[in-house]
């Protein structure tokens, strides 16, 4: 698999939290971290919606990114044949191969018939690209799985994050069991569980990979198997600061960490 960057691995210095960085980083900065960090992949996902994007910027981002040698992925959320078709184009202006999708949207909770019925009128539209649906924290992995063996593309399969269905009860075990072999794009996202003080629950926060609960060399194994997944992304869940910049400068902190921890596990041959 190869190794790449994602608009979610610096998600508060890109903003949309409520909290606007005063130069909030941009397409441009993005490719910048690649070659800071050596790598020459980055997914884009819907914090930096591609979507709001004229053509003229589009066309200096394709044009820089092919000129720098980094690919380039498209993420979106709320699963509708229109902004599937939406990012379709994008995804082709742009020559990324895979557009990641986040069902739902603020507003926006279809039931998993619809979805499927989504998926089915747009798979004809794929021809080479890869359509990844992300695991989320409203369907269980087994609701997800039914999803897509329901519709029977082999363009369309899951992008899975190591972290997000523990909003939906499930641990990583179950997540890999159900919906490893479908597998088309991973998000490495390490977390913590810690009690709270009052004992009365846990909390969950992100970590530097490496740092925290994921067990990221037996992820690594398991996708040895899958072979439907050719790339993996780092995603952080920085927990805040007191303040909006000295949250951006421990992302940063993390980012550079968690690569340095990743990028010999990725350079293994697969066993």
């Amino acid at each position: 698999m190869k190794l790449g960057l994602s608009s979610y691995t610096f998600g508060w210095a890109v903003g949309g939290r409520g909290q606007e960085p005063a130069r909030p980083l941009d397409e441009h900065g993005l490719l910048d971290k690649c070659r800071e960090h050596g790598l020459s992949l980055l997914q884009i996902g819907d914090n930096l919606p591609l979507h709001t994007f004229d053509e003229t910027r589009l066309s200096r981002l394709a044009e820089r990114a092919a000129r720098e040698g980094i690919q380039l992925e498209v993420g979106a959320r709320r699963l509708t044949q229109e902004r599937v078709e939406q990012y379709i184009a994008i995804a082709r202006k742009l020559n990324a191969k895979l557009i990641r999708f986040v069902i739902d949207d603020a507003d926006y909770h279809p039931e998993p018939e619809y979805v499927s019925q989504v998926l089915q009128k747009c798979a004809p539209l794929l021809d080479t690209l890869l359509l990844g649906i992300e695991n989320h924290d409203r369907f269980t992995a087994a609701t997800l799985r039914e999803i897509l063996e329901s519709v029977g593309s082999p363009r369309i399969g899951v992008c899975l994050d190591t972290a997000n269905s523990l909003g939906a009860g499930e641990g990583l075990e179950t997540v890999l069991r159900e919906l490893g072999p479908l597998s088309v794009n991973l998000h490495i996202k390490d977390f913590h569980i810690a009690r709270v003080p009052h004992l009365m629950g846990f909390s969950v926060e992100g970590r530097a990979a490496g740092h925290g609960f994921l067990d990221v060399p037996s992820v690594m194994k398991s996708f040895a198997h899958f072979n439907r997944c050719q790339t993996a992304v780092l995603e952080l869940w920085t927990p805040p600061e007191p303040t909006l910049e000295a949250t951006i400068t421990k992302e940063a902190e993390w980012a550079g960490q968690s690569l340095s921890y990743l990028k010999p596990l990725f350079s293994e041959p697969r066993p």
